[in-house]
C-alpha cells in the first residue's frame, strides 16, 4: 500500500468505509496516524477489522464495530509502531485539532451535516486522491496522468494504462476506476499512475500537480451535488487550476463548457492540446473502440501517451489490442445470430447515445433512477431503434415518453425486458442494454446491474 511519513501522529477522521475508505484507513494506520473511523454499515466496520493489514497486528484487537463509540483507541498498537484505530461516527465527537476528514466521493458534502461541523472546527475535508498526492513526493520518481469529463473517463483511463503496459511501461490504475489507489503497492522509478477523477473526487483534492491532464466533455450529471450546471463544470476545471502551466493538458473541445475552459488555459501555449470535432480517424483496427465517442476517447489517449514519451509503435499496438472494459458496450453473447451488449456504465442519456448510434437493429433496454427527464440526446439513434423496453423507476415516464416514436414497452424489471427483447430480436439485431439512468432503485451499482443482464441472457432457453 502507499504511506506516508506525511501523516504520522497526525489525527483524521474517516467517514465511510466501501472500498476507498477501507484503504484509505489501512494507509493511515500504517503510517502511524490515529484514525477515527465510521460508516453506518456494521458489515463494514466488521470486514475492516477481519482484513489485512488491521488482522492480527495488534491495533484492532478489542475494538467492537458496535455503533456505540469506541471511547480510546486500544492500548497496544503493534510493535510495528503503526497507528491507532478507533471507531466513532465524527457526527458524535468534537473534531477540533483533528488534521483531515477524509470522506468518500459518495458522501453529499454539499448538504451532509458533517461537512458544517469540520468547517466550524477548521478541519480540512479531503479525499484519499489528496492523500495520494501528499504522499507523491516520497514515492519513486513518476509521473500521473488524471483523466476527467462526464462521459468516458473510464474507457480513456483503460486505455492509456493499457498502451503503457503494452510499451513496458510500469503503471497503476485507479481512482474512480479499479482498487482504490492507496491499497496499491508503490510504482519503481519511471512508472505512471493513471487516474480517472470524477468531479466528486476533485473537489475533495487541493494539491495533485498531474503531469498530464486530460478533459473529454461536460454534460448535465450529479447536479443534486452542485449548485447549477455552471458549479459542476467548474469542478471539473479544478483538476487544470491544481496543474502546472508547463505539464500538458488536453481538451475535447466538442461542447462549449470545455470549450471555454479550454480558452480560459491559451495561454499554456504548446502546453496545451485541443481536440476538436469531426477528427477523422481509421478506427478499423481497433475492434473495441469503434464509434464516434471512442475516436475521441482514444485521440486523448494518443495524445496523453505521446506528451508522456510512449513510441508510436507501442500506442499503435495498444490500440489494436485493447478488449474494452466490462459493462461499456460489451458484448456478453451471441445466441440464434442476435448479439446481446452490456452497456450498463451507461448511467445518462449523453453516455447512453453512442451505443444507440453504434449499433444497427436495436432492442433497447433503458430505466433506472433518471436523472434528467430527457432523452434528447440520445434521439440521433433513434432510428437504429427496433424496439424499447423499459424498466425501473423512470419505466413509465420513458415509456410515455417514446411512445408514438418508437415500438415500446414497459416491462418494469431487467428479466422481463431481457425475456421480451430477445423473444422478438431477429439474426442480425442487438439487445442492447444502455440504460441512460442510474441504478440504485433496483441494484447496488450499475456493476450489479450488468451482472444481472448477462445472467439474464445465460438463462435464456
Amino acid at each position: 500500500m502507499i504511506t506516508s511519513d506525511l501523516w504520522r501522529g497526525k489525527r483524521f477522521a474517516v467517514l465511510g468505509l466501501a472500498r476507498s475508505g477501507a484503504a484509505t484507513v489501512r494507509a493511515l494506520v500504517a503510517s502511524g496516524a490515529e484514525v477515527i473511523a465510521w460508516d453506518s454499515d456494521e458489515g463494514r466496520r466488521l470486514a475492516l477489522l477481519q482484513a489485512p493489514p488491521l488482522q492480527g497486528r495488534g491495533w484492532g484487537w478489542g475494538l467492537s464495530p458496535s455503533a456505540a463509540p469506541v471511547e480510546s483507541p486500544h492500548p497496544n498498537p503493534s510493535p510495528e509502531g503503526e497507528g491507532l484505530l478507533t471507531f466513532a461516527d465524527p457526527e458524535t465527537i468534537d473534531l477540533t485539532g483533528f488534521d483531515g476528514l477524509i470522506v468518500s466521493p459518495g458522501v453529499p458534502i454539499n448538504r451532509h451535516p458533517i461537512a458544517a461541523k469540520a468547517r466550524a472546527a477548521g478541519v480540512p475535508i479531503i479525499g484519499d486522491i489528496e492523500l495520494f498526492a501528499q504522499a507523491r513526493a516520497a514515492l519513486p520518481p513518476h509521473k500521473v496522468v488524471g483523466i476527467t469529463g462526464t462521459n468516458g473517463k473510464s474507457t480513456t483511463t483503460a486505455l492509456i494504462h493499457h498502451i503503457l503496459q503494452t510499451a513496458g511501461v510500469p503503471t497503476l490504475m485507479g481512482g474512480n476506476i479499479g482498487l482504490p489507489i492507496l491499497a496499491q503497492e508503490p510504482l519503481p522509478a519511471g512508472g505512471v499512475y493513471v487516474l480517472e477523477l470524477s468531479s466528486y473526487q476533485i473537489d475533495l483534492t487541493f494539491t495533485l500537480d498531474c503531469d498530464v491532464a486530460v478533459l473529454l466533455n461536460i454534460s448535465p450529471d450529479h447536479l443534486d451535488r452542485y449548485d447549477g450546471f455552471d458549479a459542476y463544470a467548474a469542478a471539473k476545471a479544478r483538476l487544470f487550476a491544481m496543474q502546472s502551466p508547463t505539464y500538458a493538458a488536453i481538451i475535447s473541445i466538442f461542447d462549449a463548457p470545455s470549450a471555454a475552459i479550454a480558452r480560459s488555459l491559451s495561454a499554456r501555449g504548446e502546453h496545451l492540446t485541443k481536440i476538436a470535432s469531426g477528427f477523422c480517424m481509421d478506427q478499423s483496427r481497433w475492434p473495441s473502440l469503434q464509434g464516434p465517442h471512442n475516436a475521441q476517447n482514444a485521440l486523448a489517449a494518443i495524445n496523453a501517451c505521446e506528451a508522456l514519451g510512449v513510441p508510436q509503435a507501442a500506442i499503435d499496438k495498444g490500440l489494436e489490442s485493447f478488449t474494452g472494459l466490462a459493462h461499456r458496450m460489451e458484448t456478453v453473447a451471441t445466441r440464434n445470430g442476435v448479439r446481446f451488449v452490456n452497456d450498463s456504465k451507461a448511467t445518462n442519456a449523453e453516455s447512453a447515445a453512442p451505443a444507440l448510434s453504434a449499433f444497427d437493429g436495436i432492442h433497447w433496454i433503458l430505466g433506472g433512477r433518471a436523472k434528467s427527464p430527457s432523452l434528447d440526446a440520445c434521439r440521433p439513434g433513434f432510428p437504429h431503434i427496433r424496439a424499447a423496453y423499459t424498466i425501473g423507476e423512470a419505466g413509465q415516464q420513458f415509456y410515455e415518453l417514446l411512445d408514438g416514436l418508437v415500438p415500446v414497452s414497459y416491462c418494469e424489471t431487467l428479466d422481463r425486458a431481457v425475456m421480451m427483447a430477445a423473444s422478438k430480436a431477429q439474426s442480425g439485431e442487438t439487445v442492447l442494454l444502455s440504460p441512460a439512468c442510474a441504478s440504485f432503485d433496483q441494484f447496488r451499482d450499475f456493476e450489479a446491474r450488468g451482472d444481472a443482464f448477462r445472467a439474464a441472457v445465460e438463462a435464456l432457453a
